[in-house]
């Protein structure tokens, strides 16, 4: 075991027990097979292993199990250990092994264990660890999150200031790792908010040239807390991405307007897809499922063969438990196409057919489809089978593609109570033998020496 291994494991989850696997052992009553894979080098086992033993105080027991992976100095294992520390009340215990693991200077342990300092009262010395590292994102970010508890909210805005003079700007994500241009404004925007300088933040954040990320816009975000609807309304008239239209809709809503919400994405409909799929979403949260069909039946009308959009259609069908007018719409929608039908689009279909009780057609048109041989179309198809009751063949599906959906099909062998036999096919492109068993007395006595 070492830790180039282990982030190897955690970043691909192959050759391993993934988590969702080790829950599903343990609802399924198989606590023994993650106890016995915990001790042989199986990351995802060991943690919430010594998740469970914490929660019934066995705290030592629990360190035990991390003791291997703690003596790798690999970084995740200190921050789950120190973690669990914390939840147990051994603060002390759990920032002095957090500091430990800063010592490589990573900005996700440093940024970790500076949160840590301050969720304890030691948020001068959080902040004195991250000044270093402003160049850094993800430290910058962190810094502003522990500036205010230290009563250094004025620094933190120096020193963002500066980096908003320097004017670096990246133009592509792959640019570099710094600060640049747009997450300085944004994080100096956020410390005059904190301070009620809410002006000051609103004409920093109209200067960035990026407005938008992850589909959230902070200046949106920011007007909607403090109800400056006049101003958000007209920020959002002028916003194509509809970013703006979802904050202000989302405040009207929240203070019981949804017909105010509803308006708001009206006015925008057409602007961005996302804001129409967004309506249809409101719509149906407050009972008026009819219109948000038609709604999003239109969307899909001009977006004809966009599978996100299709899958949204598809979706709402299915909450609203109309599986048969979902497929007759798809059909439609097929027909003027007038080409063959993507894979991508069949896969749509075949949840609202299992729905409708034709489960044994959906499974025949998979299989009919040019594609429906392929690994990639087998565990739609195995999973129609379980879907249905039948494990069994759900496995043989699988099975025809050697090396393929290992996930899908330990998940299955599972299922079945065939937990040998499903670990066997999560590591069956493992080298050699599996680690020992972890002899934790002897680790325990090294470390005091």
């Amino acid at each position: 075991m070492d830790a180039a291994d282990l982030d190897r494991q955690t970043t691909t989850q192959h050759d391993c027990i993934p988590p969702h696997l080790v829950t599903r052992l343990l609802e399924r009553g198989h606590a023994g097979v993650v106890e016995h894979w915990a001790g042989r080098g199986e990351w995802f086992c060991a943690r919430e292993w010594a998740r469970l033993l914490g929660a019934e105080g066995r705290e030592e027991e629990a360190l035990d199990v991390l003791a291997p992976y703690l003596a790798t100095g690999w970084r995740t294992a200190t921050g789950t250990a120190a973690g669990l520390l914390e939840t147990w009340g051994r603060a002390g215990e759990a920032i002095t092994l957090s500091a430990a693991g800063t010592e490589r200077g990573h900005p996700l342990a440093l940024r970790s264990h500076a949160r840590l300092l301050a969720r304890h009262g030691r948020s001068d010395e959080a902040f004195a660890l991250l000044k270093p590292h402003l160049d850094d994102w993800s430290c910058a970010a962190a810094l502003v999150d522990v500036a205010g508890d230290a009563g250094r909210d004025d620094e933190a805005a120096g020193l963002l200031a500066s980096r908003v003079l320097d004017g670096h700007a990246c133009d592509s994500p792959w640019c570099c790792d710094r600060l640049d241009l747009t997450l300085a404004i944004g994080l100096l925007a956020r410390i005059r908010e904190r301070q009620g300088r809410l002006d000051e933040a609103v004409a920093l954040l109209r200067t960035r040239a990026v407005t938008s990320l992850n589909g959230r816009d902070q200046l949106a975000d920011l007007l909607a807390r403090h109800d400056r609807l006049d101003e958000l309304r007209a920020y959002a008239a002028g916003d194509d991405r509809g970013d703006a239209v979802r904050s202000l809709a989302e405040r009207l809503e929240a203070r019981g307007d949804v017909d105010g919400a509803i308006a708001a994405y009206r006015e925008a409909d057409g602007s961005a897809p996302h804001s129409t799929v967004r309506l249809a979403e409101l719509l149906a949260r407050h009972g008026r499922g009819d219109e948000a069909l038609e709604v999003m039946g239109r969307l899909a009308e001009a977006y004809n063969g966009d599978d996100w959009i299709l899958h949204v259609l598809s979706e709402l069908h299915l909450r609203q438990g109309r599986p048969e007018e979902g497929l007759a719409r798809l059909d439609t929608l097929a027909a003027a196409r007038e080409q063959p039908e993507e894979w991508d689009l069949l896969l749509i279909r075949l949840p609202l057919a299992a729905a409708a009780g034709r489960t044994d057609e959906a499974i025949a048109w998979a299989r009919a489809h040019p594609e429906g041989d392929t690994p990639y179309a087998a565990p739609a198809v195995a999973e129609l089978l379980a879907g249905a009751g039948r494990l069994g063949e759900a496995v043989l599906e699988l099975r025809r593609h050697p090396g393929e959906n290992v996930h899908d099909l330990a998940g299955y062998l599972i299922e079945l109570g065939r937990v040998d036999e499903a670990v066997a096919v999560l590591h069956q492109d493992r080298h050699g033998p599996p680690g020992p068993v972890w002899d934790s007395a002897a680790w325990r006595a090294r470390a005091a020496d």
